[in-house]
């Protein structure tokens, strides 16, 4: 880490993006009091994680990012071996696992076995387990990684009834629409640094454009077309293996004028920005690992 510097708000989703080694796991670890701080100061729901971590711990819910469940126990006896770890009695966890296994659309499964279950259910258990001891703040480490988009979409409305609830949620994700779904506000990390900040449309307003056009071109056709495209001057382009993305506020207004140009692309699309738009942009398109 880097002289990383932030603040959560109760309430909020705040997101955490960067590729591979950024620094996003060592931050979580810190988050969930389970590495100490390497410098500086951290205070996490008033109290100092080296000095209060039993504390704190008792306040968070965790969901990693590979499940930990255990498969020779039923769904519902998992949270109910999950809730003693906290000491809570018998009867509030049990209260608790009625509730939660409605919360997270499982309660027809209540008492099968945990293994046979499809990742999405699973995913959705470990939701329900890390509530368990109704945390103030649900840490999140890739929630949604592996599943369809169907189960994704039901973890995503999940969480959004959880913050709802006044549930803090701090979350890292792989998924940029993911992020854009959920996150009231993010960090992009590279290489232990915050490299940018803010609400997912600030960031799109700011390093990117209202919308790109992607352009794909006959073999042999892309390096002339490329110097064609640079002639007219876009605000940003970009050329990969296969195409050639021009950041614009008008992506039509854009493409009449690569046409006017006496170019005819293969294909044309024009869409808004998005995040991933961001994030390639302040972190590369190389793969680093």
């Amino acid at each position: 880490m880097d002289g990383i510097d932030f603040d959560l708000i109760r309430g909020e989703a705040f997101g955490f993006l960067g590729p591979n080694g950024a620094g996003k796991s060592s931050t979580m670890r810190m988050l969930g009091c389970v590495s100490p701080p390497t410098q500086g100061e951290l205070i996490i729901l008033g109290g100092d994680p080296v000095r209060d971590g039993a504390a704190i711990r008792a306040r968070l819910g965790v969901v990693p990012q590979e499940d930990t469940l255990d498969g020779e126990l039923s769904v519902r006896e998992n949270l109910l071996v999950y809730g003693r770890y906290f000491g809570l009695p018998r009867k509030l966890i049990s209260e608790r696992t009625d509730q939660l296994l409605d919360f997270v659309q499982l309660t027809e499964r209540a008492g099968d076995q945990v293994d046979p279950l499809s990742g999405g259910m699973k995913r959705r258990l470990t939701i329900a387990r890390s509530l368990i001891n109704d945390p103030d703040i649900l840490i999140l480490d890739e929630p949604t990684t592996g599943l369809d988009p169907q189960a994704r979409h039901v973890v995503w409305d999940r969480l959004f009834r959880l913050k709802q609830r006044g549930v803090t949620l701090v979350l890292t994700t792989h998924y940029m629409d993911e992020a854009e779904q959920l996150c009231d506000r993010l960090v992009v990390m590279d290489s232990g640094k915050f490299v940018a900040e803010g609400t997912p449309r600030e960031l799109i307003a700011q390093y990117s454009t209202a919308e790109v056009l992607e352009l794909r071109f006959a073999p042999g056709l892309m390096e002339d077309a490329v110097q064609k495209v640079k002639d007219l001057s876009p605000e940003r382009m970009e050329v990969t293996a296969d195409r050639l993305l021009l950041y614009a506020a008008d992506g039509d207004e854009f493409l009449a004028r690569v046409h006017q140009a006496g170019l005819e692309p293969l294909t044309e699309l024009v869409r808004r920005s998005t995040l991933e738009d961001v994030f390639l942009h302040l972190t590369g398109r190389t793969l680093i690992d």
